[in-house]
């Protein structure tokens, strides 16, 4: 049986391993700032609801490079909650459903109504690398985009894409500092084991 302090120890290694997920946040951040012009375009809100949904598409193969260029671990064969990281990533296919009822029926409401599917998602990501940072920001996404939207005219609603894009590189950035700091106490922790052993 795994004791708390072994579970703890696999998520620090995701954690670091994978850099805290900053692959994808930093992609997620390019496609909101598209995702935020794209809604200044003179399309109807429905057609801009659509180019959204073509522009997330693109979010797996740009991670997929940042995660080249940044050298983050996709797959950690030994750690046995790797896989619950894609698990995590699934689960907001099930809101779609929702999201498609507002593209159908009030396609002016489609970003904010994705922007809040999207923090919300985050949310399990706090407790999968042990990190407060998802838990803090997932908050403040959801509701965020809810109030800005509340305080915008629909001809505005632009702001709150370009809102997401800033949410998300403040949390690519939170994440990297955490990154920094648990690599080097794993760092300092491996030197005095070494220590030990002479």
């Amino acid at each position: 049986m795994m004791t708390k302090t072994q579970l703890d120890a696999l998520r620090i290694e995701l954690s670091i391993k994978a850099k805290n997920g900053i692959d994808f946040i930093l992609a997620a951040t390019i496609i909101w700032c598209l995702i935020a012009v794209i809604w200044t375009l003179p399309f109807s809100a429905y057609d801009r609801s659509v180019f959204t949904f073509i522009a997330g598409s693109f979010l797996l193969p740009l991670a997929f490079g940042l995660s080249k260029l940044l050298k983050t671990s996709w797959k950690i064969p030994e750690n046995p909650l790797q896989p619950l990281g894609l698990w995590l990533n699934f689960a907001q296919l099930f809101y779609f459903p929702f999201l498609v009822f507002i593209l159908i029926k009030h396609p002016d409401y489609f970003l904010m109504t994705y922007a809040i599917i999207t923090g919300a998602h985050f949310f399990p990501y706090a407790w999968y690398y042990n990190n407060k940072a998802y838990a803090v920001m997932a908050g403040i996404i959801s509701v965020g985009s809810l109030l800005v939207a509340l305080r915008l005219s629909v001809n505005d609603f632009y702001l709150a894409g370009f809102f997401m894009a800033v949410c998300l590189f403040i949390l690519a950035i939170w994440n990297y500092i955490i990154y920094q700091k648990r690599k080097l106490a794993d760092k300092e922790t491996s030197a005095a084991i070494v220590q030990s052993r002479d």
